[in-house]
C-alpha cells in the first residue's frame, strides 16, 4: 500500500558498493486493503504514489551511480486484500469482500489518474497487479476469458502513450485539478493526445459509486491547427466484451467532452 517514508530507499543507497549493476528499482502501489473503504478515500491516495516515487529518485539520486537508475512500478491495483482462505480477508481477519472497483467505471477514473501523476513523477513502468484474475484483480475474467472493463483502460493507456514513442509533455493549465486528471503530449509527427479523467466523487460515503457528471471544454487554440480529432471514451456504458470505439469529432477549439459519471476520455488531434 502507499505509502512509506521509502526509507528503504535511503538505506540502499548509502550502502550499496558503486560496482554493483542496478537496472531498475521496483515499488509497489495499491489504494487500499479494506473494501469498506470509500471511493473518496480511495483518490486521495494516488497523489501519494507520486509523491513516494519523486521520494525514491531523490534518495536514489544520493549515490551517483543510481542518480540515472529508473524507478518501476511492478505491482499496482484498486485494491489489496486477498481471501486468505475459509472466505476470510488477509488484510482484515474478517469476511472477505470482493473490491468491484477493480473492474467498473471507477477503474476507468482511478488508473488513468494513477498513469498521469506518476508519469508525471518520472515513473518509468507501471504494471498491472494482476491480468487474468477476478473481478477486483483482472483484467480478463480466470473463469471465462471474458475481457473485462479494466482491459480496456490499459489497452488505451499503452495504444495512446505507446512506450519509446518520443512523446513529449505539453503545458496547460486545468481549473478543477481536484476532480478532473489532465495529461496532454504532442507525438513526433505533431499530433497531439490529450488524456481526461473525470474522478469526481458524488458523495463521501460512496463505495464504487457513479462519479459526477462533468463538462470540459478544452482550449487547444494555442497549439498547431488541425484538421481532423477523435475521442475515445471509457465509462459505465462502456461494453467489456467490445470495448470503446474511435469517434470522430471537430477539431475546432474549444473541445468539449462531456462525463456522465467516473470515465476517461482519449482525444487525439491531427
Amino acid at each position: 500500500l502507499c505509502c512509506s517514508s521509502e526509507s528503504w530507499v535511503q538505506t540502499f543507497a548509502a550502502g550499496l558498493n558503486a560496482n554493483v549493476p542496478v537496472d531498475a528499482v521496483a515499488t509497489h502501489y495499491y489504494s487500499t486493503c479494506n473494501q469498506k473503504d470509500t471511493d473518496d478515500t480511495l483518490f486521495a491516495t494516488v497523489p501519494g504514489f507520486a509523491s513516494s516515487i519523486q521520494t525514491i529518485s531523490a534518495y536514489l539520486a544520493a549515490n551517483l551511480s543510481l542518480a540515472n537508475v529508473p524507478v518501476w512500478i511492478t505491482e499496482n491495483n484498486v485494491n489489496a486484500d486477498f481471501d486468505k482462505g475459509n472466505g476470510i480477508s488477509a488484510c482484515n481477519g474478517t469476511a472477505f469482500v470482493t473490491d468491484q472497483r477493480g473492474t467498473s467505471a471507477f477503474f476507468a477514473a482511478w488508473r488513468p489518474y494513477v498513469f498521469s501523476q506518476v508519469g508525471k513523477a518520472d515513473a518509468r513502468a507501471l504494471y498491472h497487479w494482476d491480468f487474468d484474475a477476478d473481478a477486483q484483480y483482472g483484467e480478463v475474467d480466470f473463469s471465462t476469458g471474458q475481457t473485462q472493463l479494466s482491459y480496456w483502460v490499459d489497452y488505451w493507456l499503452a495504444k495512446m502513450f505507446p512506450s519509446g514513442s518520443g512523446q513529449q509533455s505539453l503545458q496547460f493549465m486545468n481549473s478543477d485539478d481536484a476532480d478532473i486528471e489532465v495529461l496532454p503530449v504532442v507525438n513526433t509527427d505533431g499530433s497531439v493526445v490529450i488524456m481526461i479523467s473525470n474522478h469526481a466523487v458524488a458523495s463521501p460515503t460512496d463505495n464504487n459509486g457513479a462519479g459526477l457528471t462533468a463538462k470540459v471544454s478544452v482550449d487547444v487554440s494555442s497549439l498547431a491547427s488541425f484538421t481532423s480529432a477523435s475521442e475515445v471514451m471509457i465509462d459505465a456504458s462502456t461494453s467489456p466484451t467490445t470495448g470503446p470505439t474511435s469517434t470522430s469529432i471537430s477539431a475546432q477549439s474549444p473541445i468539449t467532452v462531456s462525463f456522465s459519471g467516473y470515465g476517461v476520455t482519449f482525444l487525439k488531434l491531427q
